[in-house]
C-alpha cells in the first residue's frame, strides 16, 4: 500500500514539478489548490488540469478570501511590477508577496493531511529563485514542520509524524525545469504569470524567472505569451 501525500498545487511550474517528484516517489497523491481572490485565478484552472494529468486520488480547491486583507499586488488593486531586472528582484520583498500566504496554505494542507491519513506534505517553494518571499526559506519550513508535529491529535495522541518536503528548495529555475523535463512534466498545462490574461504577459517577475529558466536550458517555454511591442 502506497503512502499518501498532500501536495500544494498552485498550477505553476514549481508546484507541478514538486507534484511530479512526489508521483515518481510512489506516493498516493492528494492535491490541494486555492481560489484565494488572487489576480491570476487562471492558475486554479491550470492546477485542475495538472491534477487530472497525474490522475491524483483527489484534487481539492478551497475558496478563501485573502483580498479581505489585501496588502499585495495579487490580492489588492496594486499594480504588478514589470520589466524588473534579476538584480532588482533580489532586493527587498516585492509587492507580489501575499501576507502569510504559505502559512495559511500549509495550515489547510496540515488539516487535510491529518484527516486523510497522509504523513507527507509536498510544496514547490525554493530559496534561490523565490523573489525574496520570507515564507519560502528553509528555516521557515523547518519551524513550520516542528510546529505541525506539536499541533495535531495525529502527532500528540496517534503517534504519527508529519514531514514537509520542499524538493526544489535549493534549485534555481533552470535546474527545476531540467528536473521536470526528465520527469516529463506537462509544462504546457502550467500557469505562472501574475496577470490573469489569456496569454502570459512575459514581463512580470514570475514570467521573467520562468522565461530565463527555459532560456538557460535551451528550450522554448510551451505556453503562450503576449507579443512584445
Amino acid at each position: 500500500m502506497s503512502k499518501k501525500a498532500v501536495v500544494l498545487l498552485s498550477g505553476g511550474l514549481d508546484s507541478t514539478t514538486a507534484l511530479a517528484i512526489a508521483h515518481q516517489q510512489g506516493f498516493e497523491l492528494h492535491t490541494l489548490s486555492f481560489d484565494y481572490g488572487q489576480r491570476h485565478q487562471r492558475e486554479v484552472d491550470a492546477a485542475t488540469a495538472v491534477a487530472h494529468h497525474y490522475n491524483v486520488q483527489q484534487q481539492k480547491t478551497v475558496k478563501i478570501d485573502l483580498r479581505a486583507f489585501g496588502g499585495s499586488a495579487l490580492t489588492a488593486d496594486i499594480p504588478v511590477p514589470h520589466e524588473r531586472s534579476m538584480e532588482a528582484m533580489s532586493h527587498d520583498i516585492p509587492i507580489t508577496y501575499v501576507p502569510a500566504r504559505n502559512t495559511v496554505f500549509l495550515s489547510f494542507a496540515l488539516a487535510y493531511a491529518e484527516v486523510s491519513g497522509a504523513d507527507d506534505i509536498f510544496l514547490g517553494i525554493n530559496a534561490i529563485d523565490y523573489s525574496g518571499y520570507p515564507d519560502c526559506r528553509p528555516e521557515y519550513l523547518q519551524a513550520y514542520e516542528q510546529m505541525a508535529n506539536l499541533a495535531t491529535k495525529a502527532t500528540t495522541q496517534d503517534g504519527r509524524k508529519f514531514h514537509i518536503h520542499a524538493p526544489l528548495m535549493y534549485m534555481n529555475k533552470a535546474e527545476i525545469i531540467r528536473t521536470g523535463i526528465q520527469l516529463a512534466v506537462p509544462y504546457a498545462l502550467t500557469w505562472s504569470c501574475y496577470e490573469g490574461g489569456e496569454l502570459a504577459c512575459g514581463t512580470c517577475d514570475s514570467c521573467l524567472l520562468r522565461l530565463n529558466g527555459f532560456a538557460e536550458v535551451g528550450l522554448q517555454d510551451p505556453i503562450g505569451y503576449k507579443a512584445r511591442s
